[in-house]
C-alpha cells in the first residue's frame, strides 16, 4: 500500500484515477490545483505524484520546477497531459519527472507506470536536476522527520487506561492479540487476499486500542477520515465503541 497524490483540475479524471488506485489498495489524496498540491505534498509525504501539466493557476511543469529548486522533489513524479508537446514532456523529464502519461490514460499503462514509479527507491538528485535547468542551486534544509508517537511507556499504564488513554498509550493485551492473529496469517494465499487480511487485523487493532475514535485512528494511520471510513467499509469492519466503565 502506497500514498499517491493525484493532481488534476478535471474532477472526472481525479475520480477515475482515485477509484482505480483505491482498488489496488493504495491511499489516495486528491488536489485540483497547485495550491492544494503543495499542501497535500507537505501533509501526506506521498510515495508517488501523478501531476497534470495544464492547470489554471500554476501549470504542472512550473510546480515540478518549484519542488526541484526547493529540495522537495523527494518522490517520483509522473506528468499527465492530453495535449502536451514533445518538448514539454522532455522539459519535465529534464527537470526531474520520472515518466509521462498521455491522456486518455489506459488502465494497463496507468498500473504499469505506477508500479514502476513505486519501485524507484532513490529520490531524484536535486543538484543534477537544478544544474540541468541551468539555474543556481539553493541551500536546502532537510525536512525534520515527524515525531514517532507510537512508542509509549507500557508498564505505567493502568488496566482501565486503554479506554480513555492518550493516542500514544499502547495496550499490551491488544498488541498480544494482534500478534497472535498475524502469526496465523497464511502467506500462501494470493497477495490481494493477504493484504486484506493484514489490513483487517491492523485496523481492528487500532479500533480496539482507540475505542473506535476515528479521529485518533486517522491521525495514527495517516488517512483522512473519509478514506478511513471507506477502507473500513471495504473490509467489512464494524465501528463500535466499548461502553466506558
Amino acid at each position: 500500500m502506497a500514498n499517491i497524490l493525484v493532481v488534476d483540475d478535471e474532477m472526472g479524471i481525479r475520480e477515475l484515477l482515485s477509484e482505480i488506485l483505491y482498488d489496488e489498495g493504495h491511499v489516495v489524496m486528491l488536489a485540483e490545483n497547485a495550491a492544494q498540491a503543495r499542501l497535500a505534498r507537505d501533509k501526506m509525504r506521498p510515495d508517488l505524484v501523478l501531476l497534470d501539466i495544464w492547470m489554471p493557476d500554476t501549470d504542472g511543469v512550473t510546480l515540478l520546477k518549484e519542488w526541484a529548486l526547493n529540495g522537495q522533489l523527494t518522490m517520483p513524479v509522473v506528468m499527465m497531459s492530453g495535449h502536451a508537446s514533445i518538448d514539454t514532456a522532455v522539459e519535465a523529464t529534464r527537470i526531474g519527472a520520472l515518466d509521462f502519461l498521455e491522456k486518455p490514460i489506459t488502465l494497463q499503462k496507468l498500473l504499469h507506470t505506477v508500479q514502476h514509479g513505486l519501485l524507484k527507491s532513490a529520490a531524484p538528485n536535486i543538484k543534477e536536476v537544478v544544474n540541468g535547468m541551468n539555474m543556481p542551486s539553493k541551500n536546502t534544509t532537510p525536512e525534520k522527520p515527524e515525531a514517532n508517537t507510537s512508542d509509549a511507556n507500557e508498564s505505567s499504564t493502568p488496566p482501565d487506561a486503554a479506554e480513555t488513554s492518550a493516542p500514544e498509550t499502547t495496550s499490551t493485551a491488544s498488541l498480544s492479540n494482534s500478534a497472535q492473529l498475524l502469526a496465523t496469517l497464511d502467506l500462501n494465499i494470493a497477495l490481494r487476499d493477504a493484504r486484506d487480511a493484514f489490513e483487517r487485523i491492523y485496523f481492528e487493532h487500532h479500533l480496539e486500542l482507540e475505542n473506535a475514535n476515528i479521529t485518533r485512528i486517522a491521525e495514527k494511520t495517516g488517512l483522512e477520515r473519509t478514506h478511513l471510513y471507506r477502507k473500513l467499509k471495504q473490509l467489512n469492519i464494524p465501528i463500535s465503541k466499548t461502553p466506558k466503565k
